[in-house]
């Protein structure tokens, strides 16, 4: 018997999981009321593909920036380190319908973009390491699996 370990995703058999998919990672319930619900956004099948760095690094910021347009209450948006998906946490939203319709418009926003958002040394810590049409193509790879978003084993 595995240790259970305190960060959620190392409990989960990533070789049992069939990508892409959405599922709910986690909630923290708030001292006032609020709960925080964590989704596992996986975009590439662990340990058998990933992102690129650029890419992976351009659709961070475009989907933390137009993710914002499409729900009100978004805590954060970040990449995993192993390159196969991100984190999407917002409060009070444990309805992975609306999250999915959230995430698909958000994607869709991304097919359209023009430009990477905060694409400079100014506004970017690595503003060298950016592709914006590898951004669009891993975010038409995943609104290609759309009707499988929900199947997670």
């Amino acid at each position: 018997m595995t240790k259970k370990m305190n960060v959620e995703s190392f409990n989960l058999d990533h070789t049992k999981v069939k990508a892409p998919y959405i599922r709910l990672a986690g909630q923290v319930d708030g001292t006032h009321g609020d709960k925080i619900y964590k989704y596992d956004l996986r975009f590439c099948q662990p340990n058998k593909e990933h992102m690129e760095m650029p890419s992976l690094h351009s659709l961070e910021h475009m989907m933390a920036e137009f993710v914002r347009n499409h729900h009100d209450e978004v805590v954060d948006l970040g990449p995993m380190g192993c390159q196969t998906g991100f984190y999407f946490s917002v409060l009070n939203d444990s309805d992975l319908d609306h999250i999915g319709q959230v995430i698909e418009a958000t994607l869709q926003d991304v097919l359209t973009a023009t430009e990477v958002p905060a694409c400079n040394e100014v506004q970017c810590g690595y503003a060298a390491s950016h592709s914006l049409e590898g951004a669009k193509v891993e975010a038409q790879k995943m609104l290609d699996k759309r009707a499988e978003w929900k199947n997670v084993f």
